[in-house]
């Protein structure tokens, strides 16, 4: 009865905080402008399975991509077992499941400990990747301090829960086959685990009933301190992902890549000047701004895409101009872009629900003029994005900022503007003489 009053004591409070934390999340990512994604239901649903739940995108690498199936496979179906722990715990019973399911349980645990043990080895290949073997897209700058540490820290955390998973169950294993197990009518003899039948006579046959109750409790209660650990880390880390990306996924850009999308604020301008029924929309007297200057200039999904980022760096790694030592990495825009959003959030928190200008912006203090511009915008950081994060709208977003609002463009740039505006055209001729090559011998 104490162990139950425990239990549901610690689900309350872990469940408590992490809504708290999701909350704030949700709120931060509606700081950003109102877009409508209600098109193509179903073409959004079926690019949600595919990519989301299915991982297209991530085979094309595939020595990772098996990895990462290994861990996500595991992380999925684990939640089965999560299940009965959630239901003994509250109850008070030890697997509760087993006398209802009979031979398919055996099945199902079985199972579940084959892939806890593919996650293992999954777990410890990406450990070794980013810490002994140092693959570059893992290594970069932008990825020192917290990022690193985030990483390494939910490996870590995951190579520890399996590790309780094995204690429970084979310390359980050891004690069904001596008749002393602590659950209710289910018999004796052997569990029949694919693993834990070998694993718990291995390590723990010589110890005694006593010592077994207790390793099969730690083991236990680890699993589940280490499930709320989990629940209330992930707010606060990339792994975020784990949730977001399938809503990420399914509001995600469907149009060609290259389409852009014009500024409402400047065709409300311009366009009665070749549609003369066209009626603005805007106030003329409204002080518009144009671009994105800070992460509430951006629109939700945008936001939401900063919140969805895994950090794995594919993007950066295809980024012809990443590649070629130019400032750019389309992940630190978007890892820049969450850090501005989490100091927004945490500004609105402290100054009780408004925000008080801190004086500072994502345009110039996150991301530097440079970075901008060296982009190309070839869409290569979209194609490659395993959960179809735009890091390029942002980019864009910001250009208009500083060409529209501050006029501050390099120098090429300024000419071809110029060009247009007095030529019509990008060079440096007038519209008389472009057809002058046509006569030169």
């Amino acid at each position: 009865m104490i162990s139950s009053i425990i239990f549901i004591a610690l689900l309350i409070v872990s469940s408590t905080f992490f809504f708290i934390n999701a909350k704030k999340i949700r709120r931060n990512i509606l700081l950003g402008k109102d877009i409508s994604i209600t098109d193509n239901r179903g073409e959004r649903f079926k690019t949600m399975v595919l990519v989301a739940l299915g991982q297209k995108k991530m085979f094309t690498r595939p020595i990772p991509a098996i990895l990462h199936l290994f861990l996500y496979a595991a992380f999925v179906i684990t939640q089965i077992e999560l299940l009965e722990i959630v239901f003994d715990g509250i109850t008070g019973h030890h697997r509760a499941f087993r006398a209802s399911l009979g031979g398919f349980y055996t099945f199902m645990v079985s199972f579940i400990e084959i892939l806890s043990v593919l996650a293992f080895i999954g777990t410890v290949a990406f450990l070794a990747r980013r810490n002994l073997l140092k693959v570059p897209r893992l290594v970069k700058s932008e990825l020192n301090g917290w990022p690193k540490l985030d990483a390494n820290i939910i490996l870590i955390m995951e190579i520890i829960l399996i590790c309780f998973i094995f204690m429970m169950n084979g310390a359980d294993e050891v004690l069904y086959s001596r008749g002393q197990s602590h659950a209710e009518n289910l018999g004796d003899g052997s569990l029949g685990l694919t693993i834990s039948s070998y694993l718990g006579p291995l390590i723990y046959g010589g110890m005694p009933n006593a010592g077994l109750h207790v390793i099969e409790r730690i083991g236990w209660w680890g699993h589940i301190m280490m499930v709320f650990a989990f629940l209330n880390y992930l707010p606060k880390s990339k792994h975020l992902h784990v949730l977001l990306a399938f809503p990420n996924v399914y509001f995600s850009n469907l149009k060609a890549k290259g389409q852009f999308t014009n500024l409402f604020e400047v065709t409300d301008v311009v366009k009665p000047n070749f549609d003369p029924s066209y009626q603005p929309v805007l106030d003329p007297n409204a002080v518009i701004k144009f671009g994105v200057k800070d992460v509430t200039d951006l629109n939700w999904k945008n936001l939401l895409d900063a919140y969805s980022c895994t950090e794995c760096g594919r993007c950066t790694s295809a980024c012809p101009q990443n590649i070629t030592g130019k400032a750019l990495s389309p992940r630190k825009i978007m890892m820049d872009t969450r850090d501005r959003l989490e100091e927004v959030g945490k500004n609105i928190d402290k100054n009780g629900g408004t925000f008080v200008d801190d004086g500072k912006t994502l345009l110039g203090d996150y991301i530097k003029h440079e970075e901008i511009w060296a982009c190309n915008t070839c869409n290569a950081c979209v194609q490659e994005c395993p959960v179809n994060i735009d890091p390029l709208a942002i980019i864009v977003g910001l250009r208009q900022q500083l060409v529209l609002e501050q006029s501050s463009a390099p120098n090429e740039l300024n000419g071809m503007f110029s060009n247009l505006e007095n030529n019509g055209a990008p060079w440096q001729f007038s519209p008389a003489d472009r057809a002058n090559w046509i006569h030169e011998q």
